[in-house]
């Protein structure tokens, strides 16, 4: 049996529920409910695990602030013996349009403090990661504001699409690699 993983970046706490920032999160919810799977706390991580045939896929969500992020990371890959090309993290992106998809094999963290921190504490930008457009910020001076910030009425249905799109691009990526996901979904 081989395992995967999938890391959700975004804050713990009932005020960042539904924030841009938050969208990682929201992905992994998404799975967790499709796939029937149960949560657990261990370490800095809130995870669980689904099981079929010759596949695991662990589901995760750091307990860590976005900006530090990489220590959970690095507690997935030490943890369960993971290498890093085996863990995809999923990430709010304000340089994408609304609800656009990018999936990526590597790069680098794009000014995302979250992804800096991976960086950071793995001592490598080489791993999979899946960017989710949350659109820009009207004005560049509230930046911080914006992606801390709920989605407006009038986003939720494209925001909710990109979450499902989100979700079967990941089942996808389990089994067939970050090639097919990126054909299918990088539009």
């Amino acid at each position: 049996m081989f395992l995967k993983a999938v890391v959700g970046l975004g804050n713990p706490g009932s005020q960042y529920v539904n924030t841009r920032h938050n969208i990682g999160f929201q992905v992994v919810d998404e799975l967790a409910n499709h796939l029937g799977i149960d949560w657990e706390d261990i370490g800095f991580l809130h995870c669980g695990l689904y099981k079929n045939n010759d596949v695991a896929l662990l589901l995760v969500k750091p307990t860590t602030y976005m900006n530090s992020s990489g220590r959970a990371v690095l507690d997935v890959l030490k943890r369960f013996e993971l290498p890093l090309t085996d863990v995809l993290v999923v990430v709010d992106d304000v340089h994408l349009d609304l609800g656009r998809l990018r999936f990526r094999r590597q790069g680098s963290h794009g000014g995302h403090n979250g992804l800096r921190s991976i960086i950071d504490e793995v001592g490598s930008a080489e791993f999979p990661r899946l960017r989710i457009g949350v659109g820009k910020p009207p004005d560049p001076n509230h930046f911080i504001g914006y992606v801390l910030g709920n989605f407006a009425p009038e986003e939720i249905e494209v925001v909710q699409d990109a979450i499902l799109k989100a979700s079967k691009g990941i089942i996808g990526w389990v089994s067939l690699g970050i090639e097919w996901a990126m054909n299918q979904f990088n539009t």
